[in-house]
């Protein structure tokens, strides 16, 4: 979804105030009105509003009342800075994501897998399913099976196994949280020293420059000299602004254009 679509969404309390309810129950549009304090052609207004955006669903019950439940999960991010404003919004990753492929900075412990306890993945990871009781799944008992002390050491094995899946998960659950309160923090940590190096480009270049721009040409030329096409299309920029940033830079000593036409970061 796109993340300025999203943000006006947002902007409205009563709908983030819906979402915050949802998120804790499936809820009906009485429901819904009590607990904003408005009225329910108010509510239902809100409701399609986040239907269309894909992020409230609706079912039926045997009473023909109508529940609401959010559709599924989504993040998003807004950064803010005197460096650049970004708004991103992303789904979950698919848990066959390789996260020790793509995390070179990032230590994670990703040797956990989630076990199955009985519930199965729909096709939307966002999606909540609750399954009923066994009595869907019947079918004819075996003689052992009548017998009461095989069905109870069955039962017993069972239930065992199910408390140790449930224990497993609970336990994988705190570690999530408590990597999700790291990374929070990492995250932070990194926006404060971007803006501090952001800060430091601009004083050093002593000029209204677009230091962001400015940081992302050196950075692109950090490892290897490069041609100024070879670094507008790494960065999917115009040469010409890229050129005139490079000769600025230049101007100052902090980059070197060689015979071979090659720019490289002065040493």
């Amino acid at each position: 979804m796109d993340s300025a679509v999203l943000l006006d969404l947002l902007g409205n309390e009563n709908r983030r105030r819906i979402l915050r309810l949802l998120s804790h129950k499936p809820c009906y549009v009485t429901e819904i009105s009590e607990y904003l304090g408005v009225s329910p052609k108010a509510v239902i207004d809100h409701l399609q509003r986040l239907e269309d955006a894909g992020l409230v669903e609706s079912r039926t019950d045997d009473r023909r009342r109508k529940y609401f439940h959010i559709a599924r999960n989504l993040r998003l991010e807004v950064s803010v800075s005197p460096h650049g404003f970004g708004a991103k919004s992303a789904y979950p990753a698919s848990r066959s994501l390789d996260m020790r492929g793509r995390c070179q900075y990032l230590t994670i412990d990703v040797s956990d897998e989630i076990t199955n306890t009985g519930t199965e993945d729909t096709a939307d990871s966002g999606s909540k399913s609750r399954r009923l009781p066994a009595q869907d799944h019947k079918r004819a008992q075996t003689p052992e099976e009548n017998d009461p002390q095989t069905s109870e050491s069955a039962e017993k094995t069972s239930s065992t196994s199910q408390s140790k899946d449930i224990t497993r998960l609970a336990q994988q659950y705190r570690r999530l949280n408590d990597l999700e309160s790291e990374l929070s923090l990492a995250q932070r940590w990194v926006h404060g020293r971007l803006t501090d190096i952001l800060d430091t480009f601009e004083e050093q270049l002593d000029a209204e420059a677009d230091s962001r721009f400015y940081a992302d040409v050196l950075a692109a030329i950090t490892t290897e000299s490069k041609s100024v096409s070879a670094i507008a299309n790494r960065m999917s920029a115009d040469p010409d602004r890229v050129e005139t940033t490079l000769k600025h830079l230049a101007q100052h000593g902090f980059v070197t254009r060689g015979p071979d036409r090659q720019w490289r970061v002065s040493k």
